[in-house]
């Protein structure tokens, strides 16, 4: 009794009384493309062991980036490593060039390196949340809409690459950690990503300037990583997409986000259904039968991936067969043709 009277918050796992039917699934019901996904080693050995899991999990091809930046010569051997390896089954990502942001003409150097990416094999660039938030110049913080960056945006649209964008962090963690704040215990576990001592920009303010950045570049695709941290507010990602044709999203890292609304979650899906990728971002191979299970089942109450990602269970969408076709491919081959779509059903 006193170890229990002593248990912190932390160490309070239920263990569920109720009943109800379960599907377990371990691999998704079509072939899939991650379009979010970080592979550092692109050595023939790690290679190998990849496609193997890709193989389980009938994930069909990988879009690769690098978190925090790599452009350049990692670019292009990570283009050549993995097309020799395995053809159709990789595409790379490159990333923006920070240096020299504060000096003259640095936009159009910045364009000239990401050209040059693009015809080493690039086939699209992602953009990580240190732009906006920690990225700063002799003048301060460097803004998302930043007009310098143009032609980077504009080299986007020319080459007609899609851009993955992370911006800022869930709401919540920019808020008190207080009584009212539903991500208290993800702040109690995870320290550092309690962003509320951020005092040279807000939530908002971040996320003002991601959707302004959409809005001024309108020939460039983008694909608002993570619902745009939205998850939580799906009525107002579906007016951005509404109002901003060129804006696509992706699904890592907010399953514990949708499942927790299946009904509204899955309406949304439905209708948006041309413009929704899915991504994963971590690696993990267990973690993906969360995903496969909250996309296609209609089970109840099952754990999350993570319990700091919510302190609610999971609820399936059942989501209709051309809905999860889109969902999981046939979106992601109009965004990244180099994949091919002849290994994928009509």
């Amino acid at each position: 009794m006193a170890a229990a009277q002593t248990m912190s918050i932390e160490e309070f796992e239920p263990k569920s009384t109720l009943v109800v039917p379960q599907h377990r699934l371990t691999r998704a019901k079509y072939p899939f493309i991650d379009v979010h996904n970080h592979q550092r080693d692109v050595s023939k050995a790690r290679l190998d062991a990849l496609v193997r899991d890709m193989d389980s999990l009938n994930m069909r091809a990988l879009v690769n980036s690098i978190p925090g930046g790599a452009a350049g010569a990692w670019v292009k051997n990570a283009v050549a490593s993995m097309k020799a390896h395995s053809p159709n089954r990789f595409a790379v990502m490159t990333t923006i060039d920070f240096n020299g942001a504060g000096e003259p003409g640095y936009g159009q150097k910045a364009a000239a390196q990401l050209e040059e990416d693009i015809k080493n094999g690039a086939a699209g660039l992602k953009v990580w949340k240190n732009f906006g938030m920690t990225l700063r110049d002799s003048n301060g913080r460097i803004h998302l809409d930043d007009p310098r960056f143009d032609p980077v945006w504009e080299m986007c649209a020319k080459y007609r690459i899609p851009v993955l964008i992370h911006t800022a962090d869930p709401w919540g963690l920019f808020q008190p950690m207080d009584k009212d704040n539903e991500r208290w215990l993800e702040l109690k576990l995870q320290s550092g990503r309690n962003h509320s001592q951020d005092h040279d920009y807000t939530w908002e303010t971040l996320i003002a300037e991601q959707h302004n950045l959409f809005a001024r570049h309108p020939k460039t695709i983008f694909i608002d990583a993570h619902l745009g941290w939205l998850g939580n507010d799906l009525g107002k990602l579906g007016a951005l997409m509404d109002r901003l044709p060129n804006v696509y999203s992706e699904i890592g890292a907010v399953t514990s986000e949708l499942g927790r609304q299946p009904r509204f979650a899955r309406q949304f899906f439905i209708k948006y259904q041309d413009r929704l990728l899915f991504g994963k971002d971590r690696w993990s191979v267990p973690e993906y039968y969360t995903y496969f299970r909250l996309l296609e089942t209609a089970d109840e109450y099952f754990d999350p991936i993570r319990k700091y990602h919510g302190i609610w269970k999971l609820y399936g969408l059942d989501l209709p067969d051309e809905v999860l076709k889109k969902l999981y491919y046939k979106n992601a081959l109009k965004l990244f043709p180099s994949i091919g779509a002849a290994a994928f059903p009509k």
